[in-house]
């Protein structure tokens, strides 16, 4: 499995080709709590402490944002940092938790800037105040024009695109993408990607992420209705696990993929439930994002020179090497 850390940017038609020969939502914590250690590398920073402030969208439910906190919180044992963590789904009541932490002068912010247009006046408040602020996981079209110094991520987009070719490959004809955040461009590019790179008919589904009660009778009746969808696609771990659900529920034959990864959702690769999901590597977004941070206080060094972007993902994880991720999700690293 291949993996793409490059902080030059690619064009599609690389990154696709690289993909196939080779083979992307919420979280728990609540709305602020203070990061404790975890298991970090060996050797800890002697440098002056820092207090480094992770905002994210993450709404309640979605283990792919203990994967970011883990390995911000990694990073800060290492560096020796004081992470401040919160998290709110709401766009405006997350500019507000950044607004918070420009009060409290932390010494950097890094955030996700899943509706770009919320962050444009705090971002630019950080920058006047001083405070370097680094992006990661959504707003990979933004992140420059918000005045961001850094970018931490997976080319939606593009991964959408590799997505479609898979399935090009593997004779899917119909797919609906379920998209549980309407608006949110790091999902929506999923999907566009997806219709770009896919031959077949492609449809999106809107469901509410929050509620899986709800996504699960939304997305059976839509295989229900329509028998000619013979691929669902969903852009997390959780939902995808729902999905399976779904289309046993209307007696559908269509097969799941997903983007992103948890520990369940791996036993469900290993079990042939899902056929393959693309792993964006949330735990290395979330330790390069506050690494860099401390790189940028003490050693004035800026990733991708400022202009473009470090690519975390993606890479595709299917049956044939899930076995040799697996070791890592039991640890919740993955």
């Amino acid at each position: 499995m291949r993996r793409h850390h490059r902080a030059a940017t690619l064009t599609t038609a690389a990154v696709v080709g690289a993909l196939l020969a080779a083979g992307c939502s919420s979280g728990s914590g609540g709305k602020k709590s203070e990061a404790g250690n975890t298991d970090a590398a060996a050797g800890k920073a002697t440098t002056p402490r820092m207090t480094v402030a992770l905002v994210t969208h993450a709404a309640p439910g979605d283990t792919f944002w203990d994967l970011i906190r883990k390995g911000a919180q990694a990073a800060a044992a290492k560096d020796n940092i004081k992470l401040v963590y919160s998290s709110d789904p709401v766009a405006g009541n997350q500019a507000n938790l950044v607004q918070n932490a420009i009060d409290q002068k932390v010494d950097g912010i890094a955030l996700t800037a899943a509706k770009p247009d919320a962050m444009k006046g705090v971002v630019a408040k950080a920058k006047a105040a001083g405070i370097p602020v680094v992006g990661f996981n959504s707003g990979l079209d933004d992140w420059k024009e918000l005045g961001m110094i850094e970018y931490f991520g997976q080319d939606e987009n593009i991964a959408g695109q590799a997505f479609g070719e898979r399935l090009n490959q593997a004779g899917a004809k119909h797919a609906v993408c379920v998209i549980q955040e309407q608006g949110q461009v790091a999902l929506e590019a999923r999907c566009a990607g997806l219709k770009k790179g896919f031959k077949g008919t492609t449809e999106n589904l809107y469901v509410n992420g929050t509620d899986m009660p709800s996504v699960k009778s939304t997305l059976t009746a839509k295989l229900q209705k329509d028998s000619s969808i013979d691929q669902v696609v969903t852009l997390g771990a959780p939902i995808a696990l729902t999905a399976v659900r779904s289309v046993k529920d209307a007696g559908s034959e269509a097969k799941v993929a997903t983007f992103d990864l948890n520990k369940d959702l791996v036993g469900a690769i290993q079990g042939g439930s899902i056929e393959f999901a693309v792993d964006q590597q949330p735990y290395l977004q979330g330790y390069l994002a506050v690494d860099a941070l401390w790189l940028y206080k003490t050693n004035g060094n800026v990733s991708g020179g400022g202009t473009a972007p470090v690519l975390t993902g993606p890479a595709f994880v299917t049956k044939d090497n899930v076995d040799s991720v697996a070791e890592f999700a039991k640890k919740g690293t993955r």
